[in-house]
């Protein structure tokens, strides 16, 4: 009994059990549907898989047993979405690992208006996304470039503050802080963690990009170039 109990108690026994949620091609496409950040029902699910409801409902059964997504309850209504911006960190780099290989002539097939901007969870990814990840850094407004963990200098901190981050609260979110997050299209990482949601939720507030009502696609606006060129040109 002890062996057993050791054996199914380990990392790669968590890694096989994890992997074979992920691997079944309806629960695939639900957590690809859900990686906009929106919740949505089980029957919105189960036509985004191709399946039946009853199919449906055990699928996610076995996503949320494996804390991939999680149960939202609002009066007679029920939601699932992505438990966490580490799982969205997961499947983005797993889309990566699914798609061709990178070489001198890669071209991404995504759709090229996702491809430019897109949320990836509840943060900014596409080129967009890649390029203001780097320009963050080349500002001198990031640390941790080597490492993966970033957080702010105190000349980022300074002037994210200045544009309306509340860099205390975000420090106190049940998260990681910043990180880089492996985009699947650009194969570069973008901003993730709550410093890349709240750059997302800022970017919107200011009119900088638009979000679709229903999609992960996002729109950068000339507003932005106006006035953030050194992180939106």
């Amino acid at each position: 009994m002890d062996t057993l109990a050791t054996s199914t108690d380990t990392a790669d026994f968590h890694l096989a059990r994890l992997a074979g949620a992920i691997a079944e091609p309806a629960r695939a496409r639900m957590l690809g549907c859900l990686m906009d950040g929106h919740a949505r029902t089980a029957t919105e699910l189960a036509a985004v898989a191709e399946v039946a409801a009853s199919t449906a409902s055990a699928h996610l059964a076995r996503l949320k047993d494996e804390r991939l997504v999680e149960l939202l309850v609002q009066g007679k209504h029920r939601y699932f979405r992505l438990a966490n911006d580490d799982v969205a960190a997961a499947l983005e780099s797993l889309m990566v690992v699914a798609g061709a290989p990178r070489t001198p002539g890669f071209s991404p097939s995504t759709p090229s208006r996702l491809r430019s901007a897109r949320t990836c969870y509840d943060h900014m990814a596409g080129t967009v996304g890649v390029a203001l990840h780097d320009r963050l850094h080349a500002q001198g407004w990031l640390s941790g470039l080597q490492t993966g963990a970033y957080d702010l200098t105190h000349e980022g901190a300074v002037a994210l503050e200045s544009l309306g981050v509340d860099v205390d609260t975000v420090r106190r979110s049940r998260r990681r802080f910043a990180c880089a997050c492996l985009d699947w299209s650009e194969r570069r990482p973008h901003l993730g963690g709550a410093l890349g949601a709240a750059w997302l939720q800022l970017s919107l507030r200011r009119g900088w990009v638009r979000q679709e009502l229903d999609g992960r696609a996002l729109t950068l606006t000339p507003k932005a170039q106006r006035e953030m060129p050194e992180l939106f040109a």
